[in-house]
Protein backbone atom coordinates (compact mmCIF):
# COMPACT_ATOMS: atom_id res chain seq x y z
CA UNK A 1 0.00 0.00 0.00
CA UNK A 2 2.58 2.47 0.75
CA UNK A 3 4.19 1.77 -2.64
CA UNK A 4 1.22 2.44 -4.42
CA UNK A 5 0.56 5.95 -2.70
CA UNK A 6 4.10 6.91 -2.89
CA UNK A 7 4.16 5.04 -7.08
CA UNK A 8 1.10 7.87 -7.31
CA UNK A 9 2.37 10.69 -5.52
CA UNK A 10 5.91 10.47 -8.02
CA UNK A 11 3.55 10.55 -11.03
CA UNK A 12 1.80 13.37 -9.96
CA UNK A 13 4.68 15.11 -9.14
CA UNK A 14 6.28 14.48 -12.90
CA UNK A 15 3.35 15.73 -14.42
CA UNK A 16 3.18 19.03 -12.42
CA UNK A 17 6.87 19.37 -13.65
CA UNK A 18 6.48 18.21 -17.23
CA UNK A 19 3.52 20.61 -17.26
CA UNK A 20 5.07 23.56 -16.02
CA UNK A 21 7.99 23.25 -18.46
CA UNK A 22 5.43 22.61 -21.50
CA UNK A 23 3.03 25.27 -20.87
CA UNK A 24 5.36 28.27 -19.88
CA UNK A 25 6.11 28.79 -23.61
CA UNK A 26 2.87 28.73 -24.51
CA UNK A 27 1.69 31.54 -21.91
CA UNK A 28 4.69 33.81 -23.07
CA UNK A 29 3.98 33.06 -26.35
CA UNK A 30 -0.04 34.22 -25.55
CA UNK A 31 1.22 37.40 -23.84
CA UNK A 32 2.94 38.29 -26.98
CA UNK A 33 0.01 37.80 -29.58
CA UNK A 34 -1.86 39.62 -26.35
CA UNK A 35 0.37 42.60 -26.36
CA UNK A 36 0.48 43.15 -30.48
CA UNK A 37 -3.41 42.90 -30.49
CA UNK A 38 -3.29 45.79 -27.88
CA UNK A 39 -0.65 47.81 -29.81
CA UNK A 40 -2.74 47.39 -32.65
CA UNK A 41 -6.04 48.49 -30.66
CA UNK A 42 -4.10 51.86 -29.60
CA UNK A 43 -3.06 52.50 -32.95
CA UNK A 44 -6.05 52.45 -34.16
CA UNK A 45 -7.55 54.48 -31.03
CA UNK A 46 -4.38 56.88 -32.78
CA UNK A 47 -5.66 57.47 -36.13
CA UNK A 48 -9.53 57.27 -35.20
CA UNK A 49 -8.36 60.79 -32.88
CA UNK A 50 -6.23 62.14 -35.89
CA UNK A 51 -8.77 61.88 -38.17
CA UNK A 52 -11.69 63.42 -35.68
CA UNK A 53 -9.16 66.07 -34.75
CA UNK A 54 -7.64 66.78 -38.66
CA UNK A 55 -9.60 65.52 -41.48
CA UNK A 56 -10.73 68.56 -44.12
CA UNK A 57 -13.86 68.31 -42.62
CA UNK A 58 -15.71 67.60 -39.36
CA UNK A 59 -16.32 63.77 -38.72
CA UNK A 60 -19.36 61.91 -37.12
CA UNK A 61 -17.45 59.65 -34.84
CA UNK A 62 -19.95 57.09 -34.26
CA UNK A 63 -19.90 57.29 -38.48
CA UNK A 64 -16.38 56.44 -38.14
CA UNK A 65 -16.38 53.97 -35.06
CA UNK A 66 -19.81 52.10 -38.06
CA UNK A 67 -17.58 52.12 -40.77
CA UNK A 68 -14.29 50.45 -38.93
CA UNK A 69 -16.47 47.70 -38.00
CA UNK A 70 -18.24 47.22 -41.02
CA UNK A 71 -14.86 47.30 -42.85
CA UNK A 72 -13.29 44.75 -40.42
CA UNK A 73 -16.43 42.36 -41.50
CA UNK A 74 -16.61 42.49 -45.04
CA UNK A 75 -12.67 42.05 -44.75
CA UNK A 76 -13.69 38.47 -44.36
CA UNK A 77 -16.50 37.36 -46.49
CA UNK A 78 -19.18 39.31 -48.84
CA UNK A 79 -21.73 37.85 -46.57
CA UNK A 80 -20.47 39.31 -43.21
CA UNK A 81 -21.23 43.14 -42.28
CA UNK A 82 -22.88 45.12 -39.59
CA UNK A 83 -26.36 46.11 -39.79
CA UNK A 84 -26.99 49.64 -38.03
CA UNK A 85 -29.79 49.87 -36.45
CA UNK A 86 -32.24 50.99 -39.35
CA UNK A 87 -30.67 47.85 -41.17
CA UNK A 88 -31.29 45.58 -38.58
CA UNK A 89 -34.25 46.64 -38.28
CA UNK A 90 -35.66 46.09 -42.46
CA UNK A 91 -33.73 43.21 -42.21
CA UNK A 92 -36.24 41.87 -39.41
CA UNK A 93 -39.29 43.24 -41.65
CA UNK A 94 -38.10 41.50 -44.37
CA UNK A 95 -37.85 38.24 -42.77
CA UNK A 96 -41.59 38.32 -42.05
CA UNK A 97 -42.20 38.77 -45.74
CA UNK A 98 -43.07 42.62 -46.72
CA UNK A 99 -40.23 46.12 -47.23
CA UNK A 100 -39.69 48.44 -49.29
CA UNK A 101 -36.99 48.50 -52.25
CA UNK A 102 -36.11 47.40 -55.90
CA UNK A 103 -37.06 43.68 -55.30
CA UNK A 104 -33.62 42.10 -55.82
CA UNK A 105 -31.40 40.44 -53.82
CA UNK A 106 -27.49 41.21 -54.38
CA UNK A 107 -23.97 40.31 -53.65
CA UNK A 108 -20.62 41.98 -54.18
CA UNK A 109 -17.80 40.65 -57.06
CA UNK A 110 -15.24 42.59 -58.14
CA UNK A 111 -16.27 45.97 -56.83
CA UNK A 112 -19.62 45.89 -58.44
CA UNK A 113 -22.94 44.64 -56.86
CA UNK A 114 -24.21 41.25 -58.80
CA UNK A 115 -27.66 40.53 -58.72
CA UNK A 116 -28.33 37.10 -57.15
CA UNK A 117 -31.83 37.03 -57.85
CA UNK A 118 -34.66 39.52 -58.79
CA UNK A 119 -37.85 38.38 -56.72
CA UNK A 120 -40.95 37.55 -58.57
CA UNK A 121 -43.36 40.12 -58.69
CA UNK A 122 -41.51 43.34 -58.12
CA UNK A 123 -40.42 46.13 -59.95
CA UNK A 124 -37.13 44.84 -60.87
CA UNK A 125 -37.99 41.45 -62.34
CA UNK A 126 -40.90 43.32 -64.17
CA UNK A 127 -38.35 45.62 -65.60
CA UNK A 128 -35.93 43.21 -67.19
CA UNK A 129 -33.78 42.67 -64.43
CA UNK A 130 -31.89 39.29 -64.41
CA UNK A 131 -29.68 36.75 -62.28
CA UNK A 132 -26.35 37.67 -62.83
CA UNK A 133 -26.33 41.03 -64.17
CA UNK A 134 -23.72 43.20 -62.92
CA UNK A 135 -24.70 46.84 -61.48
CA UNK A 136 -22.16 49.37 -62.13
CA UNK A 137 -23.87 52.52 -61.26
CA UNK A 138 -26.56 53.89 -59.90
CA UNK A 139 -28.26 57.14 -61.14
CA UNK A 140 -25.05 57.76 -62.97
CA UNK A 141 -22.97 57.33 -60.05
CA UNK A 142 -20.80 54.28 -59.67
CA UNK A 143 -20.96 51.57 -57.37
CA UNK A 144 -17.21 51.13 -57.78
CA UNK A 145 -15.07 51.30 -54.57
CA UNK A 146 -18.62 51.23 -52.39
CA UNK A 147 -19.36 48.69 -49.76
CA UNK A 148 -22.33 45.97 -50.45
CA UNK A 149 -24.30 48.40 -48.08
CA UNK A 150 -23.25 51.91 -49.23
CA UNK A 151 -24.08 50.56 -52.88
CA UNK A 152 -27.47 49.22 -51.39
CA UNK A 153 -28.56 52.42 -49.57
CA UNK A 154 -27.61 54.55 -52.40
CA UNK A 155 -30.83 51.84 -54.36
CA UNK A 156 -32.89 52.84 -51.52
CA UNK A 157 -35.36 55.94 -51.70
CA UNK A 158 -39.05 56.23 -51.03
CA UNK A 159 -41.65 54.49 -52.54
CA UNK A 160 -43.00 55.83 -56.10
CA UNK A 161 -39.44 57.62 -56.90
CA UNK A 162 -37.61 56.41 -60.06
CA UNK A 163 -33.69 55.12 -60.14
CA UNK A 164 -31.95 54.34 -62.97
CA UNK A 165 -28.97 51.76 -62.84
CA UNK A 166 -26.69 50.76 -65.56
CA UNK A 167 -26.38 46.90 -65.66
CA UNK A 168 -23.60 45.19 -67.87
CA UNK A 169 -24.88 41.55 -68.94
CA UNK A 170 -23.34 38.85 -70.11
CA UNK A 171 -23.69 38.33 -73.82
CA UNK A 172 -24.24 42.25 -74.71
CA UNK A 173 -22.37 44.52 -75.64
CA UNK A 174 -22.25 47.46 -73.50
CA UNK A 175 -24.27 48.47 -70.96
CA UNK A 176 -27.54 49.53 -70.62
CA UNK A 177 -29.71 51.57 -68.63
CA UNK A 178 -32.91 50.21 -66.64
CA UNK A 179 -35.74 52.46 -64.98
CA UNK A 180 -37.04 51.20 -62.19
CA UNK A 181 -40.19 52.86 -60.05
CA UNK A 182 -39.69 51.97 -56.45
CA UNK A 183 -42.24 50.40 -54.66
CA UNK A 184 -43.33 48.10 -51.55
CA UNK A 185 -42.38 44.79 -52.05
CA UNK A 186 -44.96 42.20 -51.04
CA UNK A 187 -43.49 38.71 -50.69
CA UNK A 188 -45.97 35.51 -51.40
CA UNK A 189 -43.93 32.88 -50.18
CA UNK A 190 -44.83 30.38 -52.58
CA UNK A 191 -47.70 30.27 -55.40
CA UNK A 192 -49.12 26.92 -56.06
CA UNK A 193 -51.35 26.20 -59.17
CA UNK A 194 -52.03 23.44 -61.88
CA UNK A 195 -50.32 22.55 -64.96
CA UNK A 196 -51.29 19.48 -66.68
CA UNK A 197 -52.47 17.82 -63.73
CA UNK A 198 -48.98 18.58 -61.82
CA UNK A 199 -48.66 20.73 -58.82
CA UNK A 200 -46.29 23.50 -59.78
CA UNK A 201 -44.55 25.12 -56.55
CA UNK A 202 -43.63 28.62 -56.92
CA UNK A 203 -41.08 29.34 -53.78
CA UNK A 204 -39.86 32.84 -54.51
CA UNK A 205 -38.40 33.15 -50.80
CA UNK A 206 -37.45 31.35 -47.61
CA UNK A 207 -39.10 33.50 -44.90
CA UNK A 208 -41.41 32.55 -41.87
CA UNK A 209 -44.60 32.05 -43.83
CA UNK A 210 -42.76 29.49 -46.59
CA UNK A 211 -43.48 26.37 -45.43
CA UNK A 212 -47.21 26.81 -44.06
CA UNK A 213 -47.77 28.55 -47.59
CA UNK A 214 -46.26 25.51 -49.42
CA UNK A 215 -48.50 23.13 -47.46
CA UNK A 216 -51.58 24.95 -47.51
CA UNK A 217 -51.25 25.74 -51.00
CA UNK A 218 -49.99 22.18 -52.00
CA UNK A 219 -53.66 21.00 -50.44
CA UNK A 220 -55.66 23.04 -52.20
CA UNK A 221 -54.65 22.14 -55.66
CA UNK A 222 -54.36 18.27 -54.80
CA UNK A 223 -57.93 19.28 -53.15
CA UNK A 224 -58.77 20.82 -56.76
CA UNK A 225 -57.92 17.85 -58.68
CA UNK A 226 -59.72 15.34 -56.78
CA UNK A 227 -57.01 13.82 -54.48
CA UNK A 228 -53.53 12.77 -54.80
CA UNK A 229 -54.47 9.78 -56.92
CA UNK A 230 -55.34 12.27 -59.92
CA UNK A 231 -51.88 14.08 -59.60
CA UNK A 232 -48.85 13.15 -61.60
CA UNK A 233 -46.07 15.23 -59.22
CA UNK A 234 -45.30 18.21 -58.31
CA UNK A 235 -42.79 20.62 -59.38
CA UNK A 236 -41.08 22.74 -56.87
CA UNK A 237 -40.05 25.48 -58.79
CA UNK A 238 -36.73 27.18 -56.83
CA UNK A 239 -35.36 29.08 -59.67
CA UNK A 240 -34.36 32.97 -58.93
CA UNK A 241 -34.86 32.31 -54.85
CA UNK A 242 -31.96 33.62 -53.22
CA UNK A 243 -32.61 31.89 -50.06
CA UNK A 244 -33.48 32.67 -46.51
CA UNK A 245 -34.18 31.38 -43.70
CA UNK A 246 -32.02 27.94 -42.51
CA UNK A 247 -34.95 26.20 -40.64
CA UNK A 248 -37.50 27.03 -43.07
CA UNK A 249 -35.14 25.29 -45.86
CA UNK A 250 -35.30 22.04 -43.58
CA UNK A 251 -38.95 22.52 -43.21
CA UNK A 252 -39.32 22.37 -46.89
CA UNK A 253 -36.72 19.65 -47.34
CA UNK A 254 -38.46 17.81 -44.56
CA UNK A 255 -42.02 18.09 -46.19
CA UNK A 256 -40.80 15.47 -49.01
CA UNK A 257 -38.52 13.30 -46.97
CA UNK A 258 -39.52 10.83 -44.59
CA UNK A 259 -36.25 10.33 -42.97
CA UNK A 260 -32.27 10.67 -43.35
CA UNK A 261 -30.18 13.73 -43.00
CA UNK A 262 -31.28 17.01 -44.65
CA UNK A 263 -28.52 19.22 -43.76
CA UNK A 264 -25.16 19.96 -41.29
CA UNK A 265 -23.25 22.43 -40.75
CA UNK A 266 -19.82 22.61 -39.16
CA UNK A 267 -17.98 25.74 -37.66
CA UNK A 268 -14.66 26.52 -36.47
CA UNK A 269 -15.14 24.26 -33.54
CA UNK A 270 -16.23 21.03 -34.46
CA UNK A 271 -18.08 20.54 -31.76
CA UNK A 272 -21.13 23.47 -32.66
CA UNK A 273 -21.26 21.70 -36.00
CA UNK A 274 -24.97 20.82 -36.26
CA UNK A 275 -27.01 18.15 -38.27
CA UNK A 276 -31.11 18.02 -39.11
CA UNK A 277 -32.94 15.18 -40.19
CA UNK A 278 -35.91 14.69 -41.75
CA UNK A 279 -39.36 13.22 -40.14
CA UNK A 280 -41.99 10.76 -41.30
CA UNK A 281 -44.28 12.36 -43.84
CA UNK A 282 -44.26 13.38 -47.19
CA UNK A 283 -46.53 16.08 -48.38
CA UNK A 284 -46.28 14.87 -51.70
CA UNK A 285 -47.32 11.44 -50.57
CA UNK A 286 -44.28 9.71 -52.78
CA UNK A 287 -45.93 11.05 -55.95
CA UNK A 288 -42.60 12.02 -58.43
CA UNK A 289 -40.81 15.58 -57.72
CA UNK A 290 -39.13 17.79 -59.86
CA UNK A 291 -37.09 21.08 -58.06
CA UNK A 292 -36.34 23.48 -60.85
CA UNK A 293 -33.08 25.78 -60.14
CA UNK A 294 -31.02 27.94 -62.18
CA UNK A 295 -28.12 31.11 -61.69
CA UNK A 296 -30.55 33.00 -59.14
CA UNK A 297 -30.59 29.97 -56.62
CA UNK A 298 -28.99 30.69 -53.31
CA UNK A 299 -28.26 29.47 -49.97
CA UNK A 300 -31.26 27.77 -48.74
CA UNK A 301 -32.87 26.90 -52.09
CA UNK A 302 -29.41 25.34 -52.71
CA UNK A 303 -30.14 23.62 -49.49
CA UNK A 304 -33.31 22.08 -50.72
CA UNK A 305 -32.30 21.39 -54.06
CA UNK A 306 -29.21 19.43 -52.70
CA UNK A 307 -31.00 17.61 -49.71
CA UNK A 308 -33.93 16.47 -52.17
CA UNK A 309 -31.00 15.15 -55.12
CA UNK A 310 -29.19 12.97 -52.39
CA UNK A 311 -31.95 11.05 -51.20
CA UNK A 312 -32.76 10.85 -54.78
CA UNK A 313 -36.02 11.98 -53.96
CA UNK A 314 -36.18 14.33 -56.61
CA UNK A 315 -35.10 15.49 -60.31
CA UNK A 316 -33.32 18.43 -60.35
CA UNK A 317 -33.58 20.24 -63.61
CA UNK A 318 -32.40 23.43 -64.97
CA UNK A 319 -29.00 25.10 -64.94
CA UNK A 320 -26.23 25.38 -62.19
CA UNK A 321 -27.32 26.93 -58.84
CA UNK A 322 -25.50 30.24 -57.29
CA UNK A 323 -22.93 28.43 -54.83
CA UNK A 324 -23.03 30.63 -51.35
CA UNK A 325 -22.38 27.65 -48.79
CA UNK A 326 -21.79 29.23 -45.85
CA UNK A 327 -24.66 30.09 -42.90
CA UNK A 328 -25.08 33.43 -41.01
CA UNK A 329 -25.84 33.63 -37.83
CA UNK A 330 -27.33 37.35 -36.81
CA UNK A 331 -26.01 38.72 -33.41
CA UNK A 332 -27.78 41.72 -31.76
CA UNK A 333 -25.22 44.38 -30.37
CA UNK A 334 -25.90 47.05 -28.28
CA UNK A 335 -27.84 50.15 -29.83
CA UNK A 336 -30.34 48.12 -31.52
CA UNK A 337 -27.38 47.40 -34.68
CA UNK A 338 -26.79 43.65 -35.35
CA UNK A 339 -23.83 41.58 -36.70
CA UNK A 340 -24.23 39.34 -39.83
CA UNK A 341 -21.28 37.19 -39.09
CA UNK A 342 -20.51 33.70 -41.29
CA UNK A 343 -20.35 31.27 -38.48
CA UNK A 344 -20.64 27.89 -40.51
CA UNK A 345 -20.57 26.23 -43.77
CA UNK A 346 -23.28 23.73 -44.62
CA UNK A 347 -23.20 20.24 -46.57
CA UNK A 348 -25.76 18.56 -48.02
CA UNK A 349 -26.79 14.66 -47.12
CA UNK A 350 -23.71 13.16 -48.96
CA UNK A 351 -20.99 15.15 -47.56
CA UNK A 352 -20.89 18.09 -50.51
CA UNK A 353 -19.87 21.44 -50.01
CA UNK A 354 -21.46 23.36 -52.46
CA UNK A 355 -19.49 26.83 -51.41
CA UNK A 356 -18.93 28.47 -54.85
CA UNK A 357 -19.57 25.28 -57.09
CA UNK A 358 -23.68 25.12 -56.78
CA UNK A 359 -25.54 22.40 -56.96
CA UNK A 360 -25.19 20.93 -60.51
CA UNK A 361 -28.82 19.84 -61.96
CA UNK A 362 -29.64 16.11 -63.19
CA UNK A 363 -30.76 17.66 -66.04
CA UNK A 364 -29.20 20.75 -67.51
CA UNK A 365 -31.66 22.35 -68.80
CA UNK A 366 -31.44 26.02 -70.53
CA UNK A 367 -33.53 28.73 -70.45
CA UNK A 368 -34.12 29.62 -74.39
CA UNK A 369 -34.49 33.68 -74.93
CA UNK A 370 -38.11 34.20 -76.69
CA UNK A 371 -38.03 34.66 -80.01
CA UNK A 372 -40.56 37.25 -81.67
CA UNK A 373 -43.85 35.65 -82.81
CA UNK A 374 -44.55 34.65 -86.07
CA UNK A 375 -46.84 36.57 -88.24
CA UNK A 376 -50.55 35.73 -88.78
CA UNK A 377 -49.39 35.60 -92.63
CA UNK A 378 -47.20 32.62 -91.92
CA UNK A 379 -49.26 31.02 -89.65
CA UNK A 380 -52.24 31.53 -91.97
CA UNK A 381 -49.99 29.95 -95.10
CA UNK A 382 -49.14 26.92 -92.58
CA UNK A 383 -50.94 24.26 -95.16
CA UNK A 384 -50.54 21.79 -91.65
CA UNK A 385 -53.29 23.74 -89.95
CA UNK A 386 -56.03 21.96 -90.99
CA UNK A 387 -57.29 18.07 -90.84
CA UNK A 388 -59.49 15.48 -92.01
CA UNK A 389 -62.08 17.36 -89.13
CA UNK A 390 -62.23 20.36 -91.28
CA UNK A 391 -63.03 18.57 -94.58
CA UNK A 392 -66.45 18.82 -95.83
CA UNK A 393 -68.28 15.63 -96.21
CA UNK A 394 -66.19 13.91 -93.88
CA UNK A 395 -67.29 10.39 -92.30
CA UNK A 396 -67.89 10.89 -88.65
CA UNK A 397 -65.63 8.50 -86.16
CA UNK A 398 -68.80 6.06 -84.88
CA UNK A 399 -66.52 3.83 -82.40
CA UNK A 400 -66.05 6.21 -79.97
CA UNK A 401 -68.80 7.14 -77.06
CA UNK A 402 -69.46 10.73 -76.75
CA UNK A 403 -67.91 10.38 -73.72
CA UNK A 404 -64.80 8.99 -75.06
CA UNK A 405 -64.09 11.22 -77.71
CA UNK A 406 -64.90 14.47 -74.81
CA UNK A 407 -62.32 12.62 -73.19
CA UNK A 408 -60.08 13.26 -76.31
CA UNK A 409 -60.50 16.65 -76.55
CA UNK A 410 -59.75 17.10 -72.98
CA UNK A 411 -56.65 15.48 -73.41
CA UNK A 412 -55.72 17.20 -76.82
CA UNK A 413 -56.53 20.43 -75.11
CA UNK A 414 -53.89 19.82 -72.08
CA UNK A 415 -51.14 18.69 -74.60
CA UNK A 416 -51.90 22.19 -76.41
CA UNK A 417 -51.77 24.23 -73.34
CA UNK A 418 -48.50 22.81 -72.17
CA UNK A 419 -47.32 23.28 -75.58
CA UNK A 420 -47.96 26.95 -74.87
CA UNK A 421 -46.01 26.95 -71.89
CA UNK A 422 -43.08 25.73 -73.47
CA UNK A 423 -42.92 28.50 -75.42
CA UNK A 424 -43.63 31.17 -72.56
CA UNK A 425 -41.41 28.62 -69.72
CA UNK A 426 -39.70 25.85 -71.46
CA UNK A 427 -37.53 25.15 -67.93
CA UNK A 428 -40.99 24.37 -66.36
CA UNK A 429 -42.81 22.89 -69.17
CA UNK A 430 -39.86 20.42 -68.99
CA UNK A 431 -39.84 19.64 -66.04
CA UNK A 432 -43.90 18.88 -66.29
CA UNK A 433 -43.05 16.71 -69.09
CA UNK A 434 -41.02 14.29 -67.02
CA UNK A 435 -43.36 14.31 -64.37
CA UNK A 436 -46.28 12.84 -67.08
CA UNK A 437 -43.89 10.80 -68.76
CA UNK A 438 -43.25 9.16 -64.96
CA UNK A 439 -46.77 8.97 -64.42
CA UNK A 440 -46.95 6.62 -67.24
CA UNK A 441 -44.76 4.28 -66.16
CA UNK A 442 -46.13 4.10 -62.96
CA UNK A 443 -48.11 0.76 -62.35
CA UNK A 444 -51.80 1.00 -62.36
CA UNK A 445 -54.58 -0.98 -60.14
CA UNK A 446 -54.95 -4.48 -61.79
Amino acid sequence: MQKFVMAAVAGTLASVVATTQFVGPLVAQEQGKSATVYEQLDLFGDIFERIRAQYVEEVEPSELIEAAINGMLTSLDPHSSYLPPDDAADMRVQTRGEFGGLGIEVTQEEGFVKVVSPIDGTPAMEAGVEAGDFITHVDGESVLGLTLDQAVDLMRGPVGSEIVITVVREGEEEPFDVSIIRDTIKLTAVRARTESDAVVLRVTTFNDQTYPNLAEGLAEQVEELGGMDNVNGVVLDLRNNPGGLLTQAIRVSDAFLEKGEIVSTRGRDPADGDRYNATPGDLAEGKPLVVLINGGSASASEIVAGALQDHHRAIVVGTKSFGKGSVQTVMPLRGDGAMRLTTARYYTPSGRSIQALGVSPDIVVEQPRREPDATEEEEATNVFSRSEADLRGRLDNDSLTEEEIQQIEDDRAKAEAAAKLREEDYQLAYAIDILKGLSKLAPTDQ
